[in-house]
């Protein structure tokens, strides 16, 4: 499997994994010229901002080590340009790194992961 494939992978899982949660699902792979967000969703009011991050083994560090401060602003520009284009102006909104561990069949969702 390339990354390309474990990435594509993880975000499926992660889709799942939100879906059974009880999470609406309002876009995958949004993406502008400025970057790209995994997954939107909405739970009880709140908009999430799911960034989706797979390892296959760890020897490249853990999967939210790699949501780096370059990540974090491209995803906060991103998600302003949705709230505006969508008008969402009063929603609360909340931005999550999730975690794929494909080698193990884990998923740890870090909820409130980083904030603006």
């Amino acid at each position: 499997m390339n990354n390309v494939q474990v990435g594509n992978r993880g975000e499926e899982i992660a889709l799942h994994f939100l879906s059974k949660k009880g999470y609406k699902i309002l876009e995958k792979n949004f993406r502008l010229r400025i970057g790209e967000i995994d997954i939107i969703a909405s739970k009880e009011g709140c908009i999430v901002f799911a960034e989706v991050k797979s390892r296959r083994n760890l020897d490249f560090g853990y999967p939210c080590e790699a949501v780096d401060f370059r990540k974090r602003k491209k995803i906060l520009l991103v998600a302003k340009s949705y709230i505006h284009m969508k008008r969402l102006y009063n929603v609360d909104c909340r931005f999550d790194i999730i975690e794929v561990y494909l080698g193990e069949k884990k998923v740890n969702h870090i909820e409130g992961a980083f904030c603006e």
